[in-house]
């Protein structure tokens, strides 16, 4: 499937097209897991060039094509000239390698089989600096996950509306299909909580280096949103432990007005991080 964005160009009568969407269905390598994948390309794509990737995640119960038919997320592509990929992470998968679910392996679904996909089919600047992950709720709390677990894959991360600390939620979302009961496997809801993964970051992050963060994080949820103490928490967290860091609460509750609104903000911050 392809969609195009064109205009007339008034001195030649000819359409100008901007970017184009593409989803393909492909088997990953390492997991087994068959999903199709939303893969939009910037205005004037070549293999001459080599191209740094988005990476966006979507929420619990949501899919691949979210992001394209509920925002205006494709013109981002134009604007900073990247490609954006729109994974499916399944209905509730939390993006998370289950223990209990040897089927649902989406942290290396997505940190393996689908970073090597995008590698091998599209023209990719394929070192750190070329990649970065964001993701709203669900998708939130799963590009944290991963790009604080795979340091050397992704120039910067950042988490709107995330998830970043389930275990208040433990009865919702399907996640004791991903984790299990949380009575019986409180260690595994304890050890995925990104406040509990901190200590990963902080030499990386720390106020006190001179140099860049070796992972540039954003925060950004709305001031009415069911996360929002979850992630006042976690930033005083990692203000405590001097972990640099973006923080930003807006006005909002957990809906797609939201993500469509602060969607253009994750991208100018995570492109500002990535190879010129």
């Amino acid at each position: 499937m392809k969609k195009l964005l064109c205009t007339l160009s008034l001195v030649f009568s000819l359409p100008l097209c901007a970017y184009q969407t593409d989803t393909d269905i492909f088997k990953g390598k390492k997991t087994s897991i068959e999903k199709p994948v939303t893969v939009t390309l910037p205005d004037g794509y070549q293999d001459s060039k080599k191209y740094n990737v988005i990476y966006v995640l979507h929420g619990y119960s949501g899919n691949h094509s979210d992001w394209t038919k509920l925002t205006n997320i494709e013109k981002l592509a134009d604007q900073y000239d990247v490609i954006i990929v729109n994974p499916d992470g399944n209905f509730g998968s939390w993006y998370l390698d289950s223990d209990i679910d040897k089927s649902s392996q989406y942290e290396t679904y997505i940190a393996d089989d689908l970073l090597n996909y995008i590698d091998s089919k599209y023209s990719t600047n394929r070192s750190k600096s070329g990649r970065a992950i964001t993701g709203l709720s669900m998708g939130g709390f799963g590009a944290l996950h991963i790009a604080i677990n795979h340091p050397n894959l992704f120039a910067a991360v950042s988490g709107i509306s995330a998830g970043v600390d389930v275990r208040p939620f433990s009865a919702e979302f399907d996640l004791a299909k991903v984790l299990g009961s949380y009575a019986e496997n409180k260690e595994k809801w304890d050890s995925i909580a990104i406040i509990n993964n901190l200590h990963k970051i902080a030499a990386g992050n720390t106020a006190w280096k001179r140099g860049a963060d070796t992972l540039p994080i954003m925060l950004d949820i709305g001031v009415d949103d069911f996360f929002i103490e979850q992630n006042r928490a976690l930033h005083q967290a990692m203000l405590k432990m001097r972990i640099r860091h973006d923080y930003v609460e807006r006005p909002g509750i957990h809906d797609w007005h939201y993500w469509n609104k602060v969607i253009a903000y994750q991208f100018l911050f995570l492109t500002s991080h990535m190879a010129p």
